[in-house]
């Protein structure tokens, strides 16, 4: 520092800290604390994701359930983009209801394209949302691979996959209001359509054209998704019900 440096930080002091060196001790410790906590967490992350993705090794093996419980539902990842056979076909997922409406009567809805409605918020978007574009797909994906072929669940993971794509559903079917005013959706059915994607042109390969259908039962909501017997428009309906009766 020379003599001019020197006469100048006399006469104005030093310059003023910015960022964290400027906050008081105890936020620095805070905010130090902070940035540990998040770089832990996406250590931990990423080691998950990779142990599910590597091939079985000792530490998979041993922590298979825990690694499961980290990547599952939301976390999951595949190759069959890159698979010597990757996927040709076309999966639509489809919702219906059975609604009680504000006098009592009970009625069931028409059918949702819930993935058709997915391909139109996506198309055009330059940044679509990672919701928009695997949010319902993976919730089925999940389903499928936690039931047997007469939709039944397999283990605790199979129930959970049923409540996620439950809520998915009810979720989507509140937002198009099928509902209705003063209506209740008491039970949801999802089923899957399947359509071959049709070969190209030159290809002498044939592929059946019509629509193949997975159907699941029907799933009653909880109380706690339906407002049932919580709000007045429940209590309403059920007083008109028993009028009638």
């Amino acid at each position: 520092m020379d003599a001019y440096d020197a006469v100048g930080e006399a006469r104005h002091g030093p310059e003023p800290r910015s960022g964290v060196a400027a906050l008081s001790l105890r936020y620095q410790i805070a905010a130090a604390l902070a940035l540990a906590v998040v770089a832990v967490a996406v250590c931990v992350h990423i080691g998950m994701v990779f142990l599910h993705v590597a091939p079985s090794n000792t530490v998979s093996k041993r922590h298979g359930s825990a690694i499961e419980d980290w990547v599952y539902p939301e976390f999951e990842q595949n190759w069959k983009l890159f698979a010597p056979n990757p996927l040709q076909q076309n999966i639509a997922v489809e919702v219906r209801a059975e609604v009680r409406e504000a006098d009592g009567e009970m009625r069931t809805t028409g059918w949702y394209d819930l993935s058709a409605q997915d391909g139109r918020d996506i198309d055009g978007n330059l940044l679509p949302s990672h919701t928009q574009q695997n949010e319902l797909r993976r919730a089925w994906d999940f389903l499928v691979a936690t039931h047997d072929d007469d939709n039944r669940p397999v283990g605790l993971r199979g129930d959970l996959a049923e409540s996620y794509l439950r809520r998915i559903v009810v979720l989507r079917l509140d937002r198009e209001d099928a509902a209705g005013p003063g209506g209740l959706v008491q039970r949801v059915q999802v089923r899957s359509r399947t359509t071959n994607v049709p070969p190209p042109d030159w290809s002498e390969e044939k592929v059946p054209d019509n629509p193949v259908y997975r159907q699941l039962p029907w799933w009653e909501l909880p109380a706690d998704e339906t407002g049932d017997g919580t709000d007045e428009a429940g209590k309403a309906a059920d007083e008109a019900g028993e009028e009638r009766a």
